[in-house]
């Protein structure tokens, strides 16, 4: 067994729930709802953490505004997150420089693992895990790694994007993970063929967020994304997942 493993462990007991956010499907808008609870959840007086586990494609720090080279994790028998935004923030990038890691395999395994290990979280009311997009060994490393996940599957409404998500809740009942719920983004009309297909499977559609052509403009710039009508809506799924979480 991997010593890690246990490590993992350790570093999670502080932590009362963990909500990985992930998609089968890249585009979207993972990242930004994911960056953007973080946010909500801070506004809220809760400790709350972000993890960018994309190994090889991070950039929840671009929605945050962090700067890399000034807001710098502490190594102190691990590493300590800085806060950004009221939000302990981690993500690989902050030794790649934003550089491009084409890991392979087994090397984005061994990279996952060495993150969930070495980062120190303290006490957190949720951690947000921003896992990579698709259905292979990044989201099976977070369910098999991070005891008891409470996922938040993230999907639009094209027919390309639900086909995936139902391979995606398949593979998580398969492996008894209760998703938290699923969030549709990009809305653009009242019908939506998400809620049946999520009941199948026994998780609730917690979520509808309208397309916002402004959202584009506010990235990078948290006080301007908070006051789009996307930050609106996702401050209000926030306050559905605290009280699914009974937080």
């Amino acid at each position: 067994m991997d010593p890690r493993l246990l490590v993992i462990s350790k570093r999670m007991e502080g932590v009362k729930a963990v909500v990985p956010a992930m998609s089968p499907k890249g585009g979207v808008g993972k990242t930004l709802i994911a960056s953007s609870l973080a946010l909500a959840f801070a506004e809220r007086g809760r400790k709350v953490g972000l993890l960018d586990l994309d190994v090889t494609n991070a950039s929840s720090h671009i929605v945050l505004g962090a700067d890399l080279n000034e807001s710098k994790p502490l190594e102190e028998k691990g590493v300590v997150p800085p806060l950004i935004n009221g939000v302990k923030f981690m993500t690989i990038c902050y030794y790649s420089g934003g550089n491009p890691l084409p890991l392979r395999g087994g090397d984005v395994d061994e990279a996952i693992k060495e993150v969930l290990a070495t980062v120190i979280w303290s006490q957190l009311d949720l951690l947000l895990i921003d896992t990579p997009p698709g259905i292979s060994d990044e989201v099976l490393d977070v369910v098999n790694y991070i005891s008891e996940p409470r996922p938040l599957i993230v999907t639009t409404p094209s027919k390309l994007s639900i086909a995936s998500i139902e391979k995606l809740l398949r593979v998580l009942s398969e492996n008894g993970v209760k998703a938290l719920g699923v969030v549709e983004n990009m809305v653009v009309s009242e019908e939506s063929a998400i809620k049946d297909l999520a009941g199948k499977y026994g998780v609730e559609l917690i979520g509808r967020i309208p397309y916002d052509p402004f959202i584009e403009k506010s990235i990078g710039d948290v006080r301007i994304l908070k006051s789009t009508s996307f930050f609106s809506k996702v401050s209000s799924l926030a306050d559905k997942v605290l009280v699914k979480l009974g937080l």
